[in-house]
């Protein structure tokens, strides 16, 4: 699995915008249609909702991909 690092500037980032700015999706609609079919887990568990409020600590895996928030 591939660790990456995402260090934040703010508060926190919706799920959707980190996809696209971890070049994960191209579009808005290509990261919503990720998260609808269920091929993103946050901390462990299954996402659904596409604009879920990461913060510090939070981890996102996406097939071998791992994003790690600080």
């Amino acid at each position: 699995m591939k660790n990456t690092i995402f260090n934040l500037t703010s508060e926190y980032i919706a799920l959707n915008k980190l996809l696209k700015l971890m070049n994960i999706c191209q579009s808005g609609g290509e990261a919503k249609a990720l998260i609808e079919d269920n091929k993103l887990k946050v901390n462990g568990e299954l996402e659904t909702r596409k604009r879920r409020k990461l913060r510090p600590g939070d981890t996102v895996i996406f097939e071998d991909i791992e994003i790690i928030l600080q």
